[in-house]
């Protein structure tokens, strides 16, 4: 995160002394209240389910917490941004026997049949991917020029025509969302606290990215807090929120990891994150797959930097720890040692990646193709996932300090319906990694 400071009418001379007087204190730099330890039915303190934006193909999401759920993982912390922050409340706004049911209304009442039932009478000669391809097409053009029900509608008269002016200038009224998010969730469940609950949006006006989070007692969550970390504008209006508004938290983060991750307690914490932006892919050879690249790329990339970043953090953590060991007494005891003792805590982290991987026929529209068999094939895709994720027990055991964080990937091989597109250099492997080794297993 850039670290910035801004000094209104302060010249280059008196920075120094602002910063000694404790003026100008960074932007942006806020971090998560530390986990409290909770009921957890693994070998962990804590788990953690994260859960990317990405419109439409937040189904794979939905199918991923309900095998979750059949193993008895139950996450203590959900953290979403724009899609995933609206299945987040549906996980922790409902009670666990209540959850999946919750969350395949939601995408039923979202992933309508054809209205014109063209769609839907092709869709079933639709045998090659060409053909698959048009189909889809032809439903993101439907949602388009008539939205989504539950979700959003076309605004009327249509925010592009000249001197149209609103408070919320965008193509789209999503008031059927908030419709929806209050019949399915229960908000005063959420703001309980008995399951962590996080969801990020970024300010209009100053910039800034802020989380709306459960462990902040100030901030009751509400619908309007769901609303607005997936006010994706153009498409959607920004949200109003205590006098500010705000608009889809993807804008500048579409990954929650960096905040789970900030809110250290000293716990064994698993992560679960499930993304639904595929970070790898092949150089583009047309106009339409560089569309489709271009937002792969803008809303994937996080994820792996802040990978990487925690990785190296704990590197140097796990370091200090050893020379602490070795210190004498009164080195150990000095401000300087016990500060950098508190900042290494010796907790161990699993994080476990579950990324959706896109069939060839999956054009730049796939984010708002709503049709439903295109729904339970992202459902579908992940729940065979997290299956085969879960088979490999290692997942669920903390690992050994110096393997700590270790990172776990058995998706990296695309689900059936794209193993015609998947890159032949992955050639059925598998990737488990940890801070010092990257080991490649195969099934």
């Amino acid at each position: 995160m850039v670290l910035t400071y801004r000094y209104p009418n302060v010249n280059n001379s008196d920075r120094a002394a602002l910063l000694k007087r404790g003026a100008g204190t960074p932007r942006n730099v806020v971090k998560a209240a530390p986990e409290k330890p909770r009921p957890c039915a693994t070998e962990f303190e804590s788990i953690a389910l994260l859960l990317q934006g990405g419109g439409a193909l937040g189904a794979y999401q939905a199918g991923v917490y309900e095998r979750l759920l059949e193993q008895g993982v139950e996450p203590t912390w959900v953290a979403g941004i724009s899609i995933g922050a609206i299945n987040s409340a549906l996980i922790a706004g409902n009670k666990a026997e209540d959850r999946v049911a919750k969350l395949r209304e939601f995408w039923e009442l979202v992933s309508p049949t054809d209205s014109f039932g063209i769609g839907d009478f092709w869709a079933q000669f639709a045998i090659t991917d060409d053909a698959r391809g048009w189909i889809n097409q032809w439903h993101a053009g439907n949602v388009m020029f008539s939205g989504v029900p539950g979700f959003f509608l076309p605004r009327v008269p249509p925010a592009y025509l000249p001197g149209a002016r609103s408070n919320t200038p965008s193509y789209y009224d999503t008031a059927p969302l908030r419709a929806t998010l209050e019949r399915l969730v229960d908000f005063d469940r959420i703001n309980d606290g008995k399951m962590r609950f996080s969801v990020g949006a970024v300010n209009v006006r100053t910039g800034d990215f802020k989380y709306f989070d459960t462990e902040d007692k100030t901030c009751i969550i509400r619908a309007e807090h769901v609303m607005a970390s997936g006010a994706l504008p153009p498409a959607f209006g920004a949200v109003e929120i205590d006098g500010e508004f705000y608009w889809d938290g993807g804008l500048v983060s579409n990954t929650p990891l960096d905040w789970v991750l900030s809110g250290r307690a000293g716990l064994d914490t698993l992560i679960w994150q499930v993304d639904l932006w595929s970070a790898d892919g092949t150089v583009p050879q047309d106009l339409a797959a560089v569309a489709v690249r271009m937002k792969e790329v803008q809303y994937s990339s996080r994820t792996r930097a802040a990978t990487d970043h925690f990785r190296d953090s704990e590197r140097y953590r796990a370091a200090f720890n050893e020379l602490l060991a070795q210190m004498p007494p009164e080195l150990a005891n000095t401000e300087q040692a016990k500060l950098l003792a508190k900042a290494s805590d010796q907790a161990v982290y699993n994080i476990v990646q579950l990324v959706y991987h896109s069939p060839s026929y999956e054009a730049q529209s796939k984010d708002y193709e709503f049709s439903r068999r295109t729904m339970l094939d992202h459902w579908r895709a992940g729940y065979e996932d997290a299956a085969k994720t879960l088979s490999h027990p290692e997942v669920l055991c903390p690992p050994l300090p110096a393997d700590s964080p270790a990172v776990y990937d058995f998706t990296s091989v695309r689900h059936p319906a794209a193993i015609a597109s998947a890159d032949s250099k992955t050639n059925g492997a598998n990737h488990v990694e940890s801070n010092s080794t990257i080991k490649e297993t195969t099934k």
